[in-house]
């Protein structure tokens, strides 16, 4: 593969905060961090990658389903986006995750379910 055929194919594979924000409404987000999750991402869906093979009926197929995780150091979403691509699923990652969401200041939701607190990620 090329240099340039690379980029191409990374570009492809993720949206930014502010392409999330513009395509509202024609996408899931999925939050596949491993708690403890203090906040997300509005409207999002938590299904903590551990659990993302038993709960993808959990998930609209009929749509871009746009995962993330904590920050670009976690690959969390990119093992999430394989794993759902090869179900069949339309999926990019958050380029950047949780933290460049936050770093556009973009509003986040606090978490009070029982995904908020859990095992360390290992991301």
């Amino acid at each position: 593969m090329s240099v340039l055929e690379f980029f191409k194919q990374k570009a492809a594979a993720y949206v930014s905060p502010m392409g999330v924000r513009e395509m509202s409404g024609h996408l899931q987000l999925l939050d596949v961090r491993i708690g403890p999750v203090p906040e997300r991402i509005p409207d999002s869906i938590a299904i903590p990658l551990n659990e993302l093979s038993s709960r993808m009926k959990e998930i609209d197929s009929e749509v871009l389903v746009v995962v993330y995780c904590w920050d670009t150091w976690c690959s969390l979403a990119t093992k999430a986006a394989i794993e759902l691509l090869e179900a069949g699923f339309a999926a990019k990652e958050l380029y950047g995750g949780v933290a460049a969401w936050q770093a556009m200041s973009f509003e986040l939701e606090k978490v009070t379910d029982e995904n908020a607190s859990g095992p360390r990620c290992d991301c």
